[in-house]
């Protein structure tokens, strides 16, 4: 299987790693695409890939688009005539994706999927839109999973509102702590509070512009500031209210699980 990557990030290293591992139940060789030839060349130099020109002509069995979420619609229109069989993205949104997919892709096997992790902290879930079903999705579904993930099916629409809450107002509410926390010394931590800095530590040790693009594809930091400026107001009685509405909703996701 020939597979073109486009888009030569952590992500779309992560891609190539994956197809390519010798544990995969694939054959697959990986050509890497990038608007910077550079970070294409420096990808493929690391691993047994090569480069091929972002504006060219080459055609492959899948295309896979590794760019950021605005980028998708675009992508997809400008890379679906160099896909055989499949084309597919890594991106993290899934309905502008797949409806792009289905647009100018009409006759390919099409999936849309999202690790939800980033690549150091493989392996991972990764949900997945199946769009348009076939022996080469089914594929690259298998050499994620060969490679430890677990991978689940979804729909646009039940992703992209869960990552309202995960991401968007997840992100929000952590960085919001760490913006508005003052230093202490360690002794001085909770077990809350040590563990907010951590997550907050992860937070902060990837990409502003990944995480500015959750923001913009996403809501959900409205709604945590809206909560916290309501937790901030509320008197006893208020407060008591909200807390046991914050306990029913951990029950209510216990429930779920």
């Amino acid at each position: 299987m020939d597979v073109l990557v486009v888009g030569a990030g952590e992500i779309g290293r992560w891609v190539a790693d994956t197809v390519s591992a010798d544990d995969a139940p694939v054959d697959a060789s990986v050509a890497f695409a990038d608007r910077d030839p550079a970070v294409a060349e420096d990808a493929a130099a690391e691993r047994d890939a090569r480069t091929v020109d972002a504006d060219g002509d080459t055609v492959h069995d899948v295309v896979c688009l590794a760019v950021p979420m605005s980028a998708v619609p675009a992508a997809v229109g400008a890379y679906a005539p160099r896909a055989e069989r499949a084309i597919v993205d890594v991106s993290g949104e899934m309905t502008d994706a797949v409806a792009a997919m289905r647009e100018h892709a009409p006759d390919l096997e099409r999936a849309s999927y999202h690790p939800l992790f980033a690549p150091p902290r493989v392996p991972g879930n990764v949900a997945v839109v199946v769009d348009e079903p076939g022996p080469t999705v089914e594929s690259l579904s298998a050499a994620v999973e060969a490679g430890g993930n677990d991978v689940f099916e979804t729909t646009a629409a039940e992703h992209d509102a869960a990552m309202e809450s995960v991401q968007a107002g997840a992100h929000a509410a952590v960085l919001a702590w760490r913006l508005a926390a003052d230093p202490v010394r360690e002794e001085f931590h909770t077990p809350v509070s040590a563990a907010l800095d951590e997550i907050a530590d992860t937070v902060t040790e990837g990409s502003p512009a990944v995480y500015a693009e959750i923001q913009r594809a996403f809501d959900g930091a409205d709604d945590v500031a809206d909560a916290a400026a309501e937790i901030a107001a509320a008197d006893d009685e208020a407060f008591a209210a909200l807390y046991e509405r914050a306990r029913g909703d951990r029950e209510g996701r216990d429930r779920l699980e």
